[in-house]
């Protein structure tokens, strides 16, 4: 029944609020028990998870600006300092475009316009001659890696200039799905 669902829905989103954050470093972190960083829980605020003004919310999305970026461009996670890969694959990756964007969605809704307009206008940057993007950016060697054109990278492209164009109320999930119902998102 709905009743049901919404019983294990609420009992999910406590358990997360008590395992999955970190409050010693003031982040969400990649998994319970975990202190690495996920840029997946950049999408919280945007999905409705927790409103963007929430405190958790507000320092987690600090916490990856500061401790989860190269160049200024997000890393889709941190691996562990003991040397044993999370996802079992050797070696580092470059930055994940759709994450970056994903932080400036997160920085436009905790009202960091600026910092949102100056992150979007330089990954704009990083498009190809034809205006397009890859799954990865290397700043290292200032070039784009990965899968190219990459859908991963250019979705997230559009819901940002939607965002941070005033469109929000037709472009983000969370205005989405609060406004169909009247009820919060979450």
């Amino acid at each position: 029944t709905l009743q049901r669902w919404r019983s294990v829905r609420d009992q999910i989103h406590a358990q997360v609020c008590e395992k999955g954050y970190d409050a010693a470093r003031g982040t969400f972190t990649q998994y319970y028990g975990s202190t690495e960083l996920d840029a997946a829980v950049l999408m919280m605020a945007e999905t409705g998870f927790l409103p963007p003004d929430d405190a958790r919310m507000i320092s987690t999305i600090k916490t990856i600006q500061r401790e989860l970026t190269s160049d200024g461009l997000v890393l889709r996670y941190s691996q562990p300092a003991s040397g044993t890969s999370v996802d079992g694959l050797p070696g580092s990756e470059g930055a994940f475009l759709a994450c970056s964007f994903w932080l400036v969605n997160a920085l436009h809704l905790i009202g960091e316009e600026t910092e949102a307009k100056t992150l979007f206008e330089r990954l704009l940057d990083l498009r190809s001659d034809v205006g397009l993007l890859s799954e990865e950016y290397d700043p290292r060697y200032h070039r784009q890696v990965g899968n190219t054109p990459q859908a991963f990278s250019h979705v997230p492209l559009i819901l940002a200039a939607l965002n941070l164009g005033d469109h929000q109320r037709q472009s983000s999930r969370r205005a989405l799905s609060g406004a169909a119902n009247g009820k919060s998102s979450r």
